[in-house]
């Protein structure tokens, strides 16, 4: 899965800390989603998608390989 977290977070001109806080997760967490370490949860994935006032669709997206 790939994701647009850091790009999101330089138009909003948001740090990672910024965003976690928004979200009530650890900077850790959004480090880790932002270099695919990490998936999150539906519901995080919603609340990071609400905070940028875009879908988790805008944000997420499957690579060929997470389809096999």
């Amino acid at each position: 899965m790939t994701n647009s977290i850091k790009v999101e977070r330089a138009k909003n001109n948001y740090t990672q800390a910024d965003l976690a806080e928004k979200v009530r997760v650890s900077q850790q967490t959004i480090n880790s989603i932002e270099l695919g370490k990490y998936v999150p949860s539906t519901l995080l994935a919603l609340k990071i998608a609400k905070v940028f006032g875009t879908t988790v669709n805008e944000i997420f997206s499957l690579e060929d390989i997470d389809l096999e």
